[in-house]
């Protein structure tokens, strides 16, 4: 088995998949791993939806609008952060639900299900498969809703298609840590010098073998932040029964 550490920092984002269903035996594995994560006072906040009906999945593909690798991939799961379980035990109790519904009930449900997706990443990872979280199931959260009959209190977050790679990029250069790790509190300046990101990204960004492109990451940061983007999240998140206080 490789070494845990070389495995992480070797992570690219796969989008060339080989046309094979991965077996249940491998999807049990991936899932199995993934629900061993770390959890907020063992809420187990976090459901996992194995998308194998090819409509359910070509809807999804459309709405993500990334449907080449999520219809093509070996799995496709959708991540839920999932306090729905909790709701019904309250109820069953005649207890109010305001501790479900808050912001930090909330956030430890996010945390879980994204340290749930990282989890169920490096296995795959571990077995020579390529993955891609999926955020554009975003993009229209009331039918991914509906498509996956999710109760209140659910939000699905991301998804992550995972197969054999047919092909994969060279791993995107990260930040120098200088630029964000810092020693017993906040280093705005280091945070912000950027100079020498600047050329790394640059260089990447031009030299890389399909896509290549004259940018840098704080033109990526501006092009991506320049507007507000999904701003229905809010309104969803309402509606699936969080008060956001």
């Amino acid at each position: 088995m490789e070494d845990v550490i070389e495995l992480i920092k070797k992570h690219i984002s796969v989008r060339n998949f080989a046309d094979t269903s991965l077996t249940d035996e491998v999807k049990e594995q991936l899932i199995i791993a993934a629900h061993a994560g770390a959890s907020s006072n063992f809420v187990q906040a976090t459901s996992i939806i194995d998308v194998t009906d090819p409509s359910i999945r070509g809807q999804l593909a459309e709405i993500s609008k990334s449907a080449a690798y999520v219809k093509q991939s070996g799995a496709f799961f959708v991540f839920v952060a999932d306090l729905y379980r909790q709701s019904q035990i309250l109820q069953q109790q005649g207890l109010d639900l305001a501790g479900i519904k808050n912001m930090e009930a909330l956030t430890v449900a996010i945390v879980d299900t994204a340290i749930a997706g990282e989890n169920l990443a490096v296995a795959a990872e571990s077995l020579d498969l390529g993955i891609c979280y999926i955020g554009g199931i975003r993009n229209d959260l009331t039918t991914v809703r509906d498509l996956l009959n999710l109760p209140k209190f659910t939000v699905p977050l991301f998804g992550i298609t995972v197969g054999k790679p047919t092909r994969k990029n060279a791993v995107k250069p990260r930040m120098p840590l200088h630029n964000n790790t810092f020693k017993n509190g906040y280093d705005r300046q280091a945070a912000q010098d950027l100079s020498e990101y600047q050329k790394i990204t640059q260089a990447y960004y031009a030299n890389r073998s399909s896509h290549a492109q004259e940018t840098d990451w704080i033109r990526k940061m501006t092009d991506f932040f320049a507007e507000p983007r999904r701003e229905e999240m809010a309104s969803f998140l309402l509606e699936q029964g969080f008060t956001l206080e």
